[in-house]
């Protein structure tokens, strides 16, 4: 099954931002995230501070400069465009779309994943902790999000 023409189309012109040394320039205007993961002991258990939320996610282009994932997220779904990680930040596109059309993207994906994430709110943060299944079984990680380049 091909990639529909929109999406092709819009990936098409992602690659051809995230090469764009202008747009290097121009990052203070565009969305970029700043994130820091931690692998997390297997001791620790999450469900003692907040309610899970399952996630099933795959990728559709996983390469150095960028990334395309679809990601079902309870009754929610979103298309994300992630740019060349540097340091801790990259840029990231995400947008909702239609479960179905998850579901047929997902299809797509050679790999796909699934786990619980835990939202809790730690020292001003929300902290997200997922905990994965499957093939990944026994992975925890902690991910935060952070406004800006903190130290942690």
């Amino acid at each position: 099954m091909a990639l529909p023409y929109k999406l092709r189309n819009y990936i098409g012109r992602v690659k051809s931002l995230a090469d764009d040394k202008a747009l290097k320039k121009r990052r203070g205007i565009m969305a970029v995230e700043i994130e820091r993961k931690f692998l997390i002991d297997a001791d620790f258990d999450p469900q003692t501070l907040a309610e899970p939320e399952k996630i099933t996610q795959g990728y559709l282009c996983a390469e150095p400069l960028r990334t395309v994932r679809v990601r079902r997220k309870g009754k929610k779904a979103f298309i994300t465009v992630k740019g060349k990680t540097e340091g801790a930040a990259r840029l990231e596109f995400e947008y909702e779309i239609p479960i179905a059309d998850a579901k047929e993207l997902l299809a797509l994906c050679p790999h796909v994943l699934e786990k619980d994430r835990y939202s809790i709110p730690f020292a001003g943060f929300i902290w997200e902790v997922d905990i994965f299944h499957g093939e990944n079984e026994g992975l925890r990680i902690a991910e935060i999000e952070l406004p800006k380049r903190h130290r942690l």
